[in-house]
Parts: structure tokens; sequence; C-alpha cells
């Protein structure tokens, strides 16, 4: 059986096109890389915090960001440490101690602290608290006594950053 000129022509023609066709990646790792090292810049500067307990923060215009660390979380009802629940806040409020006992424990635990530190590196461990604006001080200056009594240096209360006033002299009228 003879091939027709026709289908020899296209049999010739994929066979060249097929011998010609690579897939270049230089292009696509181009844009990879651009993307990753775009991704590494942006990436360093937002510490995001986990708020799924639809805590209502309040606002700051501080600006410098806290640093890696362990989160105490109060909600109006309940208190966690990174996202475990310790104790409720009404425990803390009737309770008639200095110190919120369940937290000095949950915040001593190994898993927490790692190996032993110096003291010096005790006193630059950090710690933010993520507490809700309408519970009251006496809850949350508890919370930091036991978070310093637990030997954490640094307390951080996370805040969302508030847009900054405008000066007097500012205004145009």
């Amino acid at each position: 059986m003879s091939m027709s000129n026709r289908a020899r022509r296209m049999a010739l023609h994929h066979l060249r096109n097929r011998a010609d066709a690579q897939l270049n990646l230089i292009p696509l790792i181009d844009i990879l890389s651009v993307m990753v090292a775009f991704l590494l810049v942006y990436s360093t500067e937002v510490e995001v915090i986990q708020n799924s307990k639809g805590i209502q923060i309040p606002q700051s215009i501080a600006t410098t960001a806290p640093k890696h660390s362990v989160v105490v979380m109060i909600t109006p009802s309940d208190l966690f440490v990174q996202g475990e629940f310790v104790a409720t806040v009404a425990s803390i409020h009737n309770s008639p101690a200095a110190l919120v006992a369940p937290l000095r424990a949950a915040l001593k635990r190994p898993l927490l602290v790692g190996k032993e530190l110096s003291e010096r590196d005790l006193a630059q461990r950090e710690i933010t608290i993520m507490a809700d604006k309408s519970l009251p001080y006496d809850v949350i200056k508890r919370v930091m006594a036991t978070c310093t009594d637990a030997d954490y240096g640094r307390i951080s209360l996370a805040v969302i950053q508030k847009e900054k006033p405008v000066a007097a002299g500012q205004v145009r009228g």
C-alpha cells in the first residue's frame, strides 16, 4: 500500500516539528526566581498572629513590630496559649491569687521553654498578649504578671496600627 504525496508530506512535517519541539524552561525559572525574591522581601515585614477567636484588639500608633514570640490570647470568656485553652476569664477575675496558675504551668512547659536558657536569654524571651479591648484591666494585669513570673522578659500587647493623627500645623484652612 503506497502513501499519497500529501500523507508523506504530513508525516515528514510531523517528524521535523517533533524534533524541534523542546520546552524552554529558562523564562519560567526567571519568573519563579523573581516571585521567590518578592515573597522573601515582603513576607518578613508582617507577622501574622492567628486571630480565630474573634478578638477585637485595641489600636496603637507604635511603629515597631514584635519579633516571633509565644502568643497568649484572651477572648471575652477564655484564655489560650498558642491556640490551646488554658483557663476562663471568669476564673481569673474571681481568683484571689495575683498570678494565673494554669497559665504559669502552660508557659513553663518544656515545649515552649526549649533548652536551658541563660539569664540574658531569659530577659530576651518574648511573649505577645492578644487581649480583647473589652476585658477588665485586672485580668490583663494578672496575665502580664504571670508571664513575667514565668521568665518572659519582654511582653508585647498586640494592637492594630492606628492611622496617625494629623498635627495641628498640617491642617490647611
